[in-house]
């Protein structure tokens, strides 16, 4: 019989050579780089259109994007299981995907997924034909609050750019005059298609710019809308939300005017919705890879196949291992005491979320006021379940107040104290609450502080663009740090604060 160190040492073994085996394959094979940063950054973005069918055919159209504002598209990919799928182009930078099937009894999601990065720092667009507005049809008090307010903002501009500026900056007041808050009433508080419509009636030609603002890791995002508008000699762009020009530097346009962007008929409750992941990977090797995902699918783990939405969930969950790694050194070999054993992954997750100085100013807020809260419910008397149930509750309403506060103040990153663990932060104040009346406040604080430590560690090798990089890119490197972490499970020697804790028995030989 293998005794189990033998036994631990050759299971160790092989994950380790099969994940580092894995991971040179698809650096030398498949072309994807060991190190961040040698190309270019490219996002995956993901559209998923969900309806639910109704009697007779179904036919779905979905607007398609074109390489605008120095943006590529490398590559583009449909899921039409069951449809019939075909593109029309209607022009040379307007096409449309359209999904059709003669009959369907069942809700259904549409995927159409694709790669673009940045070719060119150039955002300019091309021309476009300038058209006569069409005069926006009103009834008589609307029309007359549309000329009030046109004409008080023709008096304090000078050409059309202030003009739309002065235009916004009238919607997004506090205090709105009463053409004003009649007028948003009357559109149904849409201020978008106010300004349009106030556009066209001042003769100003303008149009609806839609896309993505582009931020990683976003699941369930809907498109966004900034306003061109001609003025006289060029085209511009203005962002209604902010009164502000230019095209920022995020945001992907995915239609330039024109109708709407989704069609459906033979359905209802229709839905368009985005999933976005960013991820540092040549043009090429991206290309190469879903070109040949079919050839090496039993060797290629990588996590592209899945949907964008669960690559993004899967980009933090990956990076688990690593504290995992981290939590096992400093306990095993250092000796440094913790809270628990998965607190501290927990809390350096939230960390990521919150930046490190702010989330460790939030950890400390929490946990000091938690357990003043603590003391006095242990002089209830109440029983565990309700004392942690209790804690829960208290959590809650401080993150709340916090987050209240933080707003109030303008500190809008302390807007993150969701990103802790609730559960996690009310059984830490429970189990040093226990040990403070078991062990006493040294105890709470080595332990506290030790968990911190580990916390801080780990947040800064999860956060390292290496780290972040491989885990993603190379996932099969967690059967690796799997067969580190099982050697040192095996571990019985002494930990480097022993050592320094018998140091004197040392200098005494």
């Amino acid at each position: 019989m293998i005794n189990s160190k033998i036994q631990i040492a050759l299971i160790s073994g092989v994950l380790i050579a099969l994940g580092v085996g894995l991971t040179l394959y698809k650096a030398v094979s498949l072309n994807l780089p060991l190190l961040p940063g040698e190309y270019r950054e490219v996002w995956t973005v993901e559209s998923k259109t969900s309806f639910t069918p109704t009697d007779g055919p179904v036919n779905v159209g979905l607007r398609l994007p074109a390489s605008l504002a120095g943006w590529t598209i490398l590559d583009e990919h449909f899921v039409s299981s069951g449809f019939g799928f075909s593109i029309i182009e209607e022009s040379a930078t307007v096409s449309t995907a359209r999904w059709t099937r003669q009959s369907l009894d069942h809700a259904t999601t549409l995927y159409y997924k694709m790669q673009i990065y940045r070719a060119r720092a150039d955002r300019q667009l091309p021309a476009l034909a300038v058209n006569k507005p069409a005069q926006p049809l009103l009834e008589a008090d609307q029309q007359a609050a549309m000329d009030r307010v046109v004409q008080r903002v023709s008096q304090q501009s000078s050409d059309r750019e202030s003009f739309t500026l002065l235009l916004m900056q009238e919607l997004l007041r506090e205090s709105q005059d009463q053409d004003i808050q009649f007028l948003l009433s009357s559109y149904e508080n849409d201020s978008l298609a106010l300004i349009l419509e106030s556009l066209a009636s001042a003769e100003i030609p303008a149009h609806e710019l839609r896309g993505l603002e582009l931020e990683d890791g976003r699941r369930r995002q809907t498109l966004s809308s900034l306003i061109e508008v001609h003025t006289g000699d060029k085209w511009i762009i203005a962002n209604p939300k902010t009164a502000r020009l230019g095209l920022p530097d995020n945001f992907f346009i995915w239609q330039r005017g024109g109708d709407a962007i989704l069609n459906l008929s033979g359905g209802r409750n229709s839905s368009l919705e985005f999933a976005l992941v960013s991820n540092s990977l040549p043009a090429k090797a991206v290309l190469g890879m879903e070109q040949r995902a079919e050839e090496f699918a039993l060797l290629d783990f990588s996590i592209y196949t899945l949907p964008v939405e669960q690559q993004g969930v899967f980009k933090g969950l990956l990076l688990i291992p690593v504290a995992a790694l981290v939590v096992v050194i400093m306990r095993l070999l250092v000796g440094v005491k913790t809270s628990g054993t998965f607190m501290p992954i927990l809390i350096a997750l939230a960390f990521i979320q919150t930046t490190l100085v702010v989330g460790l100013i939030i950890f400390l807020a929490l946990i000091g006021s938690g357990l003043w809260i603590r003391s006095y419910l242990s002089r209830l008397n109440l029983l565990l379940v309700a004392r942690v149930a209790t804690v829960i509750i208290v959590v809650i309403l401080l993150m709340a107040a916090l987050a209240v506060t933080s707003y109030k103040l303008g500190l809008d990153q302390i807007l993150t104290v969701t990103f802790f663990p609730t559960v996690i932060v009310a059984w830490t104040i429970e189990r040093m609450s226990i040990l403070w009346e078991e062990e006493g406040g040294h105890e709470v604080l080595i332990q506290g502080s030790g968990s911190l430590l580990v916390a801080v560690l780990a947040y800064l090798a999860m956060s390292n663009r290496l780290v972040e990089h491989l885990t993603f890119n190379f996932p099969e490197l967690s059967l690796s740090l799997l067969g580190v972490i099982l050697l040192l499970g095996k571990y019985t020697g002494y930990r480097l604060s022993e050592l320094y804790r018998f140091r004197d028995l040392a200098s005494k030989k």
